[in-house]
């Protein structure tokens, strides 16, 4: 089984590698990139041994859909309602669903692990990828308990600037928030589309001038992995979408997260997240279509 996976990431590297090589042509300005997790066999082969450590799982025991949260009790409510196998390595937890064709990782917290996350599921080649993650609403009209959808995200954050210049913005898969929207609209479910604000800063709430530059923003959620996993997904070639619910009001008095308001969300609101992201991964391994929007 490994050499076979070896020689399958191999040639998926080669064949990336030439097909860089087609498109750069004899432009001398433009340099190859060695160091994508599909043109470096060295580190594909280390990002799959790492995917392992860190999880507690194989590498081929990855499904083709596959959740990211940030929170053990996605993982233990998963695992009840469809779970297969669950494991757990060095940093993350896992559990597998092969009748879903679902898989779901929780990869702790910040944009380094967003990043990291990212890269070694690239060496399983996934078909799509959904973040179910929380934010805090920026906007007035917002209340816990909402969903929103973003289209792009603020990179107020480190990590996404080893993947791609400044100047590229974070976008999710299309085909990836299609899906999902489709699903809140045929449960009834009311969602907001718009820009989310992607720190690395915590404690924010208590600078002023930091939360004066948010409302010129008019962003409407802040969080802290979105535009990372967006940029790293875009950069590894893993199409990557998001469903953020809103679990406190920073802006609002009274409205930060504290440990018993987060136990009402988990209480009244994360079963139907977690619902909306196995259908929507579900439908997308039945329906078998193609996701990227375009081809690398």
């Amino acid at each position: 089984m490994f050499e076979k996976t070896s020689m399958d990431t191999l040639q998926y590297v080669n064949k990336s590698k030439a097909s860089q090589a087609n498109l750069y042509g004899a432009n001398p300005f433009i340099v190859p990139n060695n160091n994508r997790i599909y043109t470096n066999a060295k580190k594909a082969k280390i990002g799959r041994d790492m995917l392992e450590r860190y999880t507690g799982s194989a590498p081929e025991k990855f499904q083709k859909q596959i959740i990211l949260t940030n929170f053990e009790y996605y993982i233990d409510r998963f695992h009840t309602i469809c779970g297969d196998e669950r494991t757990k390595g060095s940093a993350m937890s896992v559990v597998h669903s092969r009748k879903a064709g679902v898989s779901i990782v929780d990869f702790s917290i910040g944009s380094p692990t967003a990043a990291l996350i990212i890269e070694l599921l690239a060496t399983t080649n996934p078909k799509a990828v959904l973040l179910l993650g929380m934010c805090g609403g920026l906007h007035r009209s917002l209340k816990k308990g909402d969903f929103v959808l973003p289209t792009a995200a603020i990179r107020d954050e480190g990590a996404s600037r080893h993947f791609m210049p400044p100047q590229v913005p974070a976008l999710p898969t299309f085909k990836i928030q299609k899906f999902v929207s489709q699903i809140l609209v045929e449960q009834g479910l009311d969602y907001r589309t718009g820009v989310v604000h992607t720190t690395d800063y915590r404690f924010w709430e208590f600078d002023e001038r930091f939360k004066a530059q948010l409302y010129e923003e008019r962003a409407l959620a802040i969080e802290m992995e979105t535009a990372t996993l967006f940029i790293a997904g875009f950069a590894s070639k893993v199409p990557i979408g998001a469903l953020l619910l809103v679990s406190d009001l920073p802006l609002k008095r009274g409205g930060i997260k504290t440990k018993r308001s987060a136990n009402a969300v988990f209480k009244n609101f994360t079963d139907m997240h977690l619902e909306i992201g196995i259908k929507a991964m579900s439908q997308i391994a039945e329906r078998g279509e193609h996701i990227r929007h375009y081809k690398w």
